[in-house]
């Protein structure tokens, strides 16, 4: 069933607009789904490298890449929003270490035209999608905000930077404004089945691991079974996808009550391993799919979980869907529409 988000803005002013960059993807249409369901004017702004147009179920969407620096103005000229979300990123690790500079042209310099453009129109207020990445890999876990940030990928990095520019802004102009959300693993889909990852090549290990459960993929690879964990596979914090929608619904209307920049993490706070999360996998749909471990993969820490205790107590946010066979139920649903559509 869904989560009734009529009270999650409850601070806010009536039918506030709110700009979406990236919001025609995974996390940014899962958002838009929730501001729109809350009584917000939703506009999208996306290149659709990675999003779909169809996923955008609230609001209208502009075709654009945060480069084009034109388009940008006009879009947040014309729309005058009172608060920006801010998705639009590349978001996958190996493909980072590979390809460094697109990802710190894509994520820190297009991060920084758009606060050109935001600070130059007076708007004052955003949430940004931050990652666990920032982390590194912390000596402590579960880790929280106030560890010291160390990066080990380009991916991890450009978003640090993209953090950066926020605090220095928010220092140096004192009407602006941000909550970052530092994501740690996020899965599963629209409960009600309207959204999920629909991705051309999906890296994520819940999706990769149902489309071979599907024969899309002919085996599901793990990078990996020598880490220093009990069975060898990394571990990850993962959170439902509406979950973490909800957490930026609370992110605005804490930024609306006039509340200080802050920085959260969006996790659960225990995590599960890779072979954990197969064993799951092969439960809830019912199919033993082939697995083959391979060598591990750059820029992947052993473990990473959340110590999510400020969120919860600074935001009031409160998870519905902390359980991993439920994320993985909702996952499978997704992936079982998507294969009868295509029929």
């Amino acid at each position: 069933m869904g989560v009734d988000v009529t009270n999650r803005l409850c601070r806010l002013p009536d039918a506030p607009r709110v700009l979406v960059t990236g919001g025609a993807g995974y996390i940014g249409s899962h958002v838009v789904l929730a501001l729109g369901q809350a009584g917000c004017e939703v506009l999208t702004f996306d290149n659709l490298s990675t999003g779909n147009p169809k996923a955008v179920l609230h609001g209208d969407l502009v075709v654009g890449d945060l480069a084009d620096r034109a388009l940008l103005e006009k879009t947040v000229n014309d729309f005058k929003p009172d608060a920006v979300m801010h998705f639009a990123a590349s978001i996958e690790v190996g493909e980072s270490v590979s390809s460094p500079l697109k990802y710190y042209r894509n994520n820190s310099i297009n991060a920084l035209n758009l606060l050109e453009v935001l600070r130059q129109e007076h708007v004052d207020k955003m949430v940004f999608s931050s990652t666990a990445a920032v982390y590194g890999t912390p000596e402590v876990l579960p880790v929280d905000e106030s560890v010291a940030l160390c990066p080990i990928n380009p991916y991890g990095a450009s978003k640090m930077m993209s953090e950066r520019f926020l605090a220095d802004l928010s220092e140096a102009d004192e009407a602006f404004r941000y909550v970052a959300l530092r994501y740690f693993n996020v899965a599963g889909a629209d409960p009600e089945t309207r959204l999920g990852q629909d991705y051309a090549n999906p890296t994520h290990l819940i999706t990769r691991a149902l489309k071979t459960a599907l024969g899309i993929y002919p085996k599901l690879q793990i990078y990996g079974d020598d880490y220093p964990t009990a069975d060898g596979s990394c571990i990850r914090d993962y959170i439902h996808v509406t979950d973490l929608a909800l957490a930026h619904l609370d992110a605005l209307s804490y930024l609306f009550d006039g509340s200080d920049s802050a920085i959260f993490n969006c996790g659960y706070g225990h995590g599960f391993s890779v072979h954990e999360v197969v064993a799951v996998a092969k439960r809830v749909t019912g199919i033993d799919f082939p697995v083959e471990i391979v060598g591990r993969r750059e820029g992947d820490p052993a473990e990473l979980m959340a110590d999510s205790n400020l969120i919860r107590r600074e935001l009031g946010w409160t998870p519905q869907y902390d359980n991993l066979e439920f994320i993985i139920k909702t996952a499978w649903e997704w992936e079982l529409k998507l294969e009868s559509d295509k029929n």
